[in-house]
């Protein structure tokens, strides 16, 4: 179910949403990594609660397409390569579109109400945690008519959430509230009688 067989160009028009969120995540990582210009980017854009505070409402968005390093960028971007377009396909694109801003921003939100003041962020894990909730909630639904996503996406729920606790410099709180709402959309999303049509719809 998550291993990537496509070609580029195949990847592209199956997943676009996936595919936009990839490259802007990319492309902007470069424009960062330009002298100057790069710094104007993060100091603008990086999430800084006390700034929000003081009215800067943009930095509940653009800390999740912001990325502190390279193996920072290729960590998400390889969990949204991976696990992303599965739920594409399912959600549809609209759905999935919803998910994965919603999970960022949600995220980004529960960072300014239970962090300190003067607590900095950013990063697509958020998102990218609210793509593995939405899977929960198709666990939860499919529990008994689709076990081997079962077997697959809960250990993997697991051990992401281990690792927010354990490695240093995380933003658990946006990890935990992306997840939370990417679980809560998919119970609206993925409701039984949806589920039957897809599977239908699978066969044919």
């Amino acid at each position: 179910m998550f291993s990537r067989t496509e070609s580029f160009s195949q990847y592209i028009r199956l997943y676009p949403v996936v595919t936009f969120f990839l490259t802007l995540n990319i492309l902007i990582y470069l424009v960062t990594l330009i002298p100057f210009i790069g710094q104007q980017v993060l100091y603008y854009g990086i999430g800084v609660n006390f700034l929000i505070s003081d009215g800067e409402w943009w930095r509940l968005l653009t800390p999740m397409f912001l990325h502190g390093g390279i193996m920072h960028l290729l960590f998400n971007m390889f969990s949204l390569f991976i696990f992303g377009p599965e739920l594409e396909k399912i959600a549809g694109k609209a759905r999935f579109l919803t998910i994965y801003m919603l999970a960022g921003i949600f995220a980004n939100i529960a960072t300014f109400f239970l962090q300190a003041p003067d607590y900095r962020s950013l990063g697509a894990s958020g998102a990218v945690f609210g793509i593995l909730g939405a899977f929960g909630a198709l666990v939860y639904y499919t529990k008994h008519m689709l076990p081997q996503l079962r077997q697959i996406i809960l250990p993997i729920i697991v051990i992401s959430v281990i690792m927010t606790y354990i490695q240093p410099n995380i933003n658990t709180t946006a990890h935990i509230a992306g997840l939370i709402v990417g679980f809560l959309i998919g119970l609206s999303y993925f409701h039984p009688k949806r589920i039957v049509s897809w599977k239908s719809k699978k066969r044919r």
